[in-house]
């Protein structure tokens, strides 16, 4: 009798086999080249960072394929990327990934519009999905709270959003994740969120007087 067989079914590991690999040789490939913000770390070690939390959490072989690839049609071509991503690891990778994406094309979209209209994508978006997702922006809220103890203001250069923006952002995710079925990343999520607050002196802004404000500032007012 295998170990695994002894486990109860809650704890049996996911089966992860050649198309988790398959995906990891094509994120490498895609994002080649590509560094985290304003930084010498290769880009690919925040998608190994996602797929390693949404193993943790409990996801299955997909979603770690999804993890590892939800950069790659915001960064790495748009719509035809996505197309080429169901073809070659299956309708449910692509849901996920389409669901982790902000943008499908360039020019982008105004920061605050797009945004807005991703944190509306959330409210809808199914559970796998919200995972990716939350994940994803766990590791962000990290990496921005190891870097602001190293380096201070500084930082808030290195965002489209600036300091404000980027403090709304993560706060109005974290709240919408919290809303519908929290999880151990969700969770974290928060925890990094309110200590990312903390360290910079802020107390949360709402999405919507954010987006107000912003929205004042564009049209002239």
């Amino acid at each position: 009798m295998s170990v695994d067989a002894l486990r109860p079914p809650h704890l049996r590991p996911p089966k992860l086999g050649p198309r988790l690999q398959r995906a990891f040789r094509y994120a490498a490939e895609k994002h080649y080249g590509q560094t985290r913000k304003q930084s010498a770390v290769p880009y690919l070690s925040h998608l190994m960072a996602v797929a390693s939390l949404v193993l943790e959490a409990g996801g299955d072989e997909d979603m770690a394929i999804a993890a590892l690839l939800h950069d790659v049609v915001e960064d790495c071509g748009g719509m035809p990327r996505l197309r080429e991503i169901r073809k070659q690891f299956g309708a449910r990778v692509a849901k996920i990934v389409e669901g982790c994406t902000d943008s499908f094309g360039e020019p982008k979209p105004e920061w605050v519009e797009r945004k807005k209209d991703y944190l509306r994508e959330v409210k809808r978006a199914d559970v796998e999905t919200r995972l990716v997702s939350a994940s994803d922006k766990l590791h962000n809220v990290r990496t921005i709270l190891a870097d602001y103890r190293k380096d201070g203001e500084a930082i808030w250069t290195r965002f489209n959003g600036g300091r404000e923006g980027t403090l709304w952002y993560y706060r109005a995710l974290s709240d919408e994740y919290r809303r519908r079925s929290p999880n151990r990343i969700t969770r974290e999520l928060e925890i990094a969120v309110a200590e990312l607050e903390q360290a910079v002196g802020k107390k949360p802004r709402s999405s919507q007087k954010f987006a107000k404000k912003k929205a004042a500032a564009n049209s002239g007012r």
